[in-house]
């Protein structure tokens, strides 16, 4: 029977060896690991490493047969990596949902891998299953890193398909293929938008739910039994500083000043890169209460329950008071919204963290960070709004 969804899915228990031993001789992959791990060593010598490094690759792999293998040999790697880049993680909320059922997480996407990997590490710590996780193809241009994600569960998003007819094609079968991985006892992960939120402010794209819900439509089903039986629930995922901050600061300024930015080549890949390893503070994810009936009567009713969520759950940390006092005092900026107390030791933090920016990229990132301050502050000014919540 032909694999209708073998070019965007994860890849099967029985393709993992083979998968396995190709990265195990691939030597793009073998020179980024000596260069993580030896940046200071001459190029001549980490040519020399190659075989050395790729015999210890097949060593430490050999064992390797499933998916849930290779997961948990990349499990230690994960810990200690958050360890390092990390002062804290919280985890909220899976006590109110089922570990024997399957979810479809909508989540704000502050970072590029980092999210879902913390959505992962957040469900194996608590013993349940892992999700699969949707990721553009704009990622996966290197064939080794295409591998590894699709090891780890990733399945496919065409976005860079320019014909109309066939996007809409691959959009019908990229929706099938997440409700056929929920019908099959999978949870899955999707950002609520296309693209990194750069301004601190999460709003669900509808055109994402109206993607979701496109395999409805062969079933003969209105978008709310459609997306009742995929059980979306909010989750929201918060870091207490963005290791990518400062770049996305100055993507904004730069789009403002002359409606466009270029990403250069490597971009996004340095981006991943910074994204996991630099300091992040301490993290919060909280898993909201999945959606009921009338919030998902369409798609703009089921956007806006989502980011009601989402804003209910975001946790005020000093860096946003710290980002406002800032915004206050140096711009004469949301010069109506009180303050409150500012940690003295954050704001020394976000002091350095500004020095020798461009003054238009200083506003900005302080923006970025007071931005889930603000929200709060207006939607108590404007006064009771429905929980979302269902008891």
């Amino acid at each position: 029977m032909q694999d209708q969804y073998s070019d965007i899915r994860p890849y099967h228990d029985d393709e993992v060896q083979r998968v396995i031993q190709r990265l195990t001789k691939a030597p793009t992959l073998q020179h980024a690991l000596i260069k993580y791990r030896f940046p200071a060593l001459p190029a001549w010598l980490r040519k020399s490493l190659l075989p050395l490094v790729g015999w210890y690759l097949r060593r430490r792999t050999a064992h390797i047969r499933t998916v849930d293998d290779f997961q948990h040999w990349l499990s230690p790697w994960v810990e200690s990596l958050l360890q390092q880049s990390t002062d804290d993680i919280v985890v909220r909320g899976l006590e109110h949902l089922s570990p024997g059922k399957q979810y479809l997480w909508i989540s704000n996407h502050k970072d590029i891998a980092m999210d879902p990997t913390l959505i992962n590490y957040s469900l194996h710590q608590a013993g349940w299953p892992t999700s699969r996780i949707a990721i553009g193809d704009n990622l996966l241009g290197q064939p080794d890193v295409a591998d590894i994600m699709r090891l780890n569960k990733s399945f496919v998003v065409k976005r860079s398909i320019a014909n109309k007819r066939e996007k809409l094609r691959e959009l019908h079968k990229l929706s099938s293929y997440i409700r056929r991985s929920l019908e099959e006892g999978h949870s899955v992960w999707i950002a609520q938008r296309e693209g990194r939120t750069k301004d601190g402010i999460d709003r669900t794209d509808t055109a994402v739910l109206k993607m979701l819900a496109l395999n409805g439509r062969e079933r003969g089903e209105d978008f709310t039994a459609t997306m009742t039986a995929m059980c979306p629930v909010p989750v929201s995922i918060q870091y207490e500083w963005d290791p990518c901050d400062v770049q996305k600061a100055r993507e904004l300024v730069a789009r403002e000043k002359s409606g466009h930015y270029q990403k250069s080549l490597d971009e996004d890949t340095r981006s991943i890169l910074l994204g996991l390893t630099g300091a992040k503070g301490r993290i919060y994810v909280d898993f909201g209460h999945p959606l009921n009936t009338a919030e998902l009567a369409s798609a703009d009713n089921m956007a806006q329950a989502i980011d009601l969520q989402l804003q209910q759950m975001c946790e005020i940390l000093p860096v946003q008071y710290s980002a406002l006092h800032a915004l206050q005092q140096e711009f004469s900026l949301a010069t109506d919204c009180a303050c409150g107390a500012v940690d003295s030791a954050t704001h020394e933090k976000l002091l350095r963290r500004l020095d020798g920016l461009e003054q238009p990229v200083r506003q900005r990132l302080l923006q970025t960070y007071a931005a889930p301050l603000l929200q709060k502050v207006a939607a108590e000014n404007a006064g009771p709004q429905p929980s979302g919540h269902i008891e």
